[in-house]
């Protein structure tokens, strides 16, 4: 009898998970990008992005109770669209996707690792990739531990940037009026500029669901993780965004390239190399929960006969798809020894945005026919097409963008 992925993770277990791949080292620069683009509306900014973001977290959620299976996205497409070949280009491109953002976090390692030892570039990265896969096959439960031990860390150190900057809350009276929105135009463009950046920091709710096979009450616990992943980094997000307004003028954060440091060293008086070493464990957190996730999309493809059947055997000890996971390493460390990313780091937001466009349309052709099972997690059909249009805009957007640079 072949052996299966075990029922392991709990509620707290998924949310720890899922803040760990939503909360990476971008926040880190991400305060200061958003200063330059909405002043003192970026928190209205990232407020909006947490609600259009939402809307698809929300189709995920109901879509993980209807079909909690591995290859997430995939099957939500093929039960929409009933195509294999859509459903298996879909897939391939949330694996490429995150192995690219993994690859892209390898070399942003090596700057951070730089700043406390020397180490040829090759080096690090055969290292890095290797504790990654080796964590990866381990098993579920561990890689999930350890990933979630990480994510605490990533959490505790924004907590304490919060904390440590809490008596610029003083200012508050003075800039309220600045912070408040109105209805101008000028109030409007801000928040709508700073909407299209912030959305991106709310992406990683949707590796959540290739781990469905790993979950206890799996149609409970992982609408339900989605949904208060989405609501703590929220709330993360804006806290620390509206401290670092009260603390420094939009133009000050705009100007730096790490304002989270800037806010700790402002408020402590001391260096924040505390704030790099946490950005050190973000990185790696990130790129194992990529590796993770990659692994269970090329499972769940094999499983439904889409992919090779090697890559669906699982490991009678671990209960891991060491194929899977090997191949999903290999992919890591050859886009990570490339080194130059940027084009296809670019390209992979438009990928996951049309994947994004794609699963709310699945969800709302299902809907029309396929009444969500009692007790399930349901919303109305118009989320999933608010999705489908917030989505798809959104990649019309990064398109233009994307041609523009070239």
């Amino acid at each position: 009898m072949q052996s299966q992925l075990n029922r392991t993770l709990s509620l707290p277990q998924m949310v720890l998970y899922g803040l760990g791949t939503t909360i990476g080292a971008g926040i880190y620069a991400l305060i200061g990008e958003l200063a330059a683009v909405s002043s003192y509306l970026a928190p209205t900014a990232f407020l909006f992005a947490a609600l259009l973001a939402g809307m698809t977290a929300m189709s995920f959620a109901e879509f993980s109770g209807r079909f909690p299976q591995a290859a997430g996205a995939a099957l939500y497409v093929k039960q929409g669209f009933n195509s294999d070949a859509l459903s298996t280009g879909v897939g391939l491109l949330v694996v490429l996707a995150g192995l690219v953002s993994a690859a892209a976090l390898m070399n942003g390692f090596i700057g951070y690792l730089a700043q406390f030892i020397e180490l040829q570039p090759f080096v690090t990265i055969f290292l890095l990739v290797a504790i990654i896969v080796g964590l990866a096959a381990w098993g579920i439960a561990q890689s999930v531990f350890i990933a979630s031990l990480i994510t605490l860390i990533e959490v505790g150190g924004l907590v304490l940037v919060i904390g440590v900057s809490s008596p610029s809350l003083s200012q508050l009276p003075e800039l309220g009026t600045h912070l408040a929105p109105s209805l101008s135009l000028d109030s409007l463009s801000l928040i709508y500029a700073g909407v299209l950046l912030a959305f991106f920091a709310f992406i990683g709710f949707e590796d959540m669901v290739d781990v469905a096979e790993e979950i206890k009450n799996v149609r409970r616990t992982l609408p339900m993780a989605i949904l208060l992943t989405l609501a703590i980094t929220a709330v993360l997000y804006i806290s620390i965004m509206l401290l670092a307004l009260l603390s420094f003028t939009p133009e000050t954060l705009s100007q730096s390239d790490a304002p989270l440091a800037l806010l700790y060293e402002h408020h402590t008086g001391q260096p924040a190399t505390i704030i790099s070493l946490i950005g050190m464990f973000a990185i790696i957190n990130g790129a194992l929960i990529q590796v993770i996730m990659a692994s269970r999309v090329l499972y769940g493809l094999s499983c439904r006969g889409l992919l090779p059947s090697i890559l669906s055997t699982v490991h009678p000890k671990s209960h891991t798809p060491l194929h899977a996971t090997g191949l999903a390493g290999l992919i890591v460390l050859t886009l990570a020894l490339i080194g130059d990313l940027p084009t296809l780091a670019e390209a992979t937001s438009i990928i996951m945005l049309s994947v994004f466009t794609l699963v709310n349309l699945a969800l709302w052709r299902v809907k029309k026919h396929q009444p969500a099972p009692y007790g399930n997690f349901s919303v109305p059909r118009w989320v999933p097409l608010m999705g489908f249009v917030i989505s798809g805009a959104l990649v019309l957007f990064k398109l233009f963008q994307f041609v523009g640079a070239s």
